[in-house]
């Protein structure tokens, strides 16, 4: 058997098991409660759930701060007694009335104010459930009409209010989550580059990481690998969302491998290459349910994205590495090109 350096944890969101809705088009499956989401996760094995504050606990902003942590506190049992770890908590602070401008960058005061207040309460809910991770994409921070805000202006936002909650939470782990545009036109943090560059910002650095997700690296017009690679080179690449995208337009959270096998590939590549996982990073699926799929088969999409990883792990096992140094080393670049091409077609050489 081939050799794998790194040590692979999957996890994925319940969000990812959904009813199937677009922008152009109402419900067309049924919900799945939460418990059967657990159990499918660990049948497919699945040894970790994603989380939102809200999917821990719905409506949390019309409970109390007690309710919730008892709420919060069920769920924990929940994942216990399924044998499942929680990766992260992330705050939806992008469906909130109060959020409509943005979150902390709001050109409003009062509701800048609120998403700081729901983010500690999602990062008590963090703590009850026993996530090590918080989340941030800043779904709605940036800009609609670039004259609204000022762009230096919302970067020190964000900034302050990354100190406030690692300074509410000596423990917690913040992983910034770029994405280039939608909801907004404009995001202010659109890359891995930028993410790492606002974590060096703060006041501890060292608690500052990012997440990478395939789609939102190919919104902004570049490889997911290359971002991994260069979010590696930081020490920054804390968790990764593994999904595909057939080019630049709305987030389609596609099968892992779907669209473009060979990018894929290489974005295994460079987590086995590293050893990913030996500190306790996460492999996470961020992959939709297709619309036409029926309610008995709603689940493929997840068990096949992690079929394909594992797949293309033992692709990346069993690359010839003599034959690819020797073409590095000639710089003959098509022939490289052939010979990864048939690899992963499984054809003769």
């Amino acid at each position: 058997m081939p050799k794998i350096n790194g040590k692979y944890r999957f996890s994925y969101g319940p969000w990812n098991i959904d009813e199937g809705s677009d922008p152009f088009g109402p419900e067309v499956r049924k919900p799945i409660a939460m418990a059967k989401k657990f159990k499918a996760a660990k049948a497919m094995g699945f040894q970790g759930i994603q989380f939102h504050d809200d999917d821990v606990v719905p409506n949390l902003d019309t409970k109390s701060h007690a309710q919730i942590m008892k709420e919060a506190r069920a769920v924990k049992r929940a994942l216990d007694s399924e044998g499942l770890k929680a990766e992260f908590v992330a705050p939806r602070l992008w469906f909130a009335p109060q959020t409509i401008d943005g979150a902390y960058t709001s050109n409003n005061p009062r509701d800048r104010k609120y998403a700081i207040d729901r983010t500690k309460v999602a990062i008590d809910i963090k703590n009850a459930i026993e996530a090590q991770n918080m989340v941030m994409w800043l779904a709605r921070e940036g800009t609609y009409i670039r004259e609204a805000k000022n762009p230096r202006t919302q970067v020190h936002q964000i900034v302050e209010a990354f100190n406030i909650f690692l300074e509410y939470d000596p423990k917690l782990r913040i992983l910034v989550e770029p994405k280039p545009n939608e909801p907004v036109d404009s995001a202010i943090i659109s890359t891995i580059g930028h993410a790492i560059g606002l974590g060096y910002m703060t006041c501890d650095p060292a608690r500052v990481g990012v997440l990478v997700e395939t789609a939102h690296s190919i919104l902004a017009g570049l490889d997911p690998s290359d971002d991994m690679g260069y979010a590696l080179a930081h020490d920054k690449l804390w968790s990764v969302h593994l999904n595909d995208q057939g080019g630049l337009k709305f987030d389609q959270d596609k099968s892992f491998g779907s669209y473009n096998v060979r990018r894929a590939f290489n974005q295994v590549r460079v987590l086995e290459e590293y050893g990913y996982g030996r500190n306790g990073e996460w492999v996470g699926l961020d992959v939709k349910t297709m619309r036409t799929q029926k309610q008995n088969v709603s689940m493929k999409h997840l068990s096949n994205s992690l079929n394909t990883f594992k797949k293309l792990l033992d692709k990346v096992a069993t690359l010839d590495r003599k034959l690819e140094a020797q073409l590095i080393r000639e710089r003959d670049y098509e022939e490289l090109d052939r010979y990864i091409l048939c690899h992963l077609m499984g054809v003769r050489y």
